[in-house]
């Protein structure tokens, strides 16, 4: 179905593909991600959800054509089927797929998000003008290089199975011992690789108010939302991605950041008390961290501590000044 997607929706012989920038301004990377008491949430997630408003975009444009052929049909996905979308979108000229697999603008970075509408009238191709479709990353590999779990095995490939944006947003298993303290701050995805990317000097900021952060998201205690219950979980994020993972991901998530940061009696304290009342899965995690805050080694999360500050330092000297 991914190579052929007539057979996701019948009659598709073409595909528009589009993009839409998310990084918001002022989107404070380095200042987080110094501070370990801070929760750092990758940046796409601060705001409202993309995928209904981008879904909700695509709808308009296939009406607005529908408007000028009647005989016109089409579907809008935004991450939401098996598309190949990367592949699209750069066979489309809106870029080429980085090192670190994600696709990469010349004019505008990689902080955007991108969409499709599978229609079934014979667009012409264009070919007048070059396809951006072919890597310009060169012989940078600083996107591998500053991975905090090393998950971009080699160029282009990426093994989710250490990624910190498939653990703590996908799966709802235990995360890996080994890779907890690699996990640093980072309770829901990482953008390390983005941020580091010397082609987001380019960046271009987001012009829509539904990504800007919301309930101070962009800078928040991870006591505060380890405090939330279920109940606050759920309205906080009414119309967020962050909602699906569930309230037992999340708290898992916090307790392993939390047994990351320096040691303090409230955070004891807080983790404790979470015990007479998670679930078996957060609890494993709520002990891990009150061993790891009890311990006094930190020797992993020191490595990571030392990759961090070498990550903001380029960030704050790399990143659009207004981001």
């Amino acid at each position: 179905m991914r190579a052929r997607p007539a057979n996701l929706e019948a009659g598709t012989i073409r595909a528009i593909s589009v993009r839409l920038d998310y990084l918001p301004a002022n989107a404070k990377f380095s200042q987080i991600l110094k501070q370990p008491e801070q929760a750092y949430i990758s940046r796409y997630a601060l705001g409202r959800d993309y995928h209904k408003l981008m879904r909700k975009r695509l709808q308009q444009l296939g009406n607005k054509i529908k408007d000028h052929c009647a005989e016109f049909n089409f579907r809008p996905f935004v991450d939401s089927a098996p598309i190949l979308e990367r592949p699209l979108a750069a066979k489309a000229g809106l870029g080429w797929v980085g090192k670190h697999s994600l696709l990469i603008n010349k004019q505008a970075g990689s902080w955007f998000f991108i969409g499709e509408l599978l229609v079934d009238i014979p667009l012409p191709i264009e070919n007048s003008h070059p396809i951006e479709n072919e890597s310009k990353c060169g012989q940078c590999v600083s996107c591998i290089k500053i991975c905090p779990t090393q998950a971009i095995v080699k160029p282009y490939v990426v093994d989710a199975r250490r990624c910190i944006s498939y653990f703590t947003i996908e799966s709802p298993e235990p995360i890996p011992l080994e890779l907890r303290p690699l996990m640093g701050n980072r309770i829901y995805g990482c953008d390390d690789c983005q941020l580091i990317c010397p082609w987001n000097q380019q960046a271009a900021l987001s012009q829509e108010d539904d990504f800007q952060p919301r309930h101070d998201l962009d800078e928040i205690a991870l006591l505060n939302v380890f405090a939330w219950d279920e109940e606050a979980f759920l309205k906080s994020f009414e119309g967020s991605p962050i909602r699906r993972i569930g309230f037992q991901s999340w708290q898992r998530n916090i307790a392993v950041a939390l047994g990351n940061a320096p040691f303090s009696d409230e955070i004891v304290n807080a983790l404790k008390q979470q015990l007479t009342t998670s679930s078996e899965l957060v609890k494993e995690h709520v002990q891990w961290a009150i061993e790891q805050q009890l311990s006094g080694t930190k020797s992993d999360c020191n490595n990571i501590n030392n990759k961090t500050k070498r990550l903001t330092r380029a960030v704050e000297k790399s990143m659009p000044r207004d981001a």
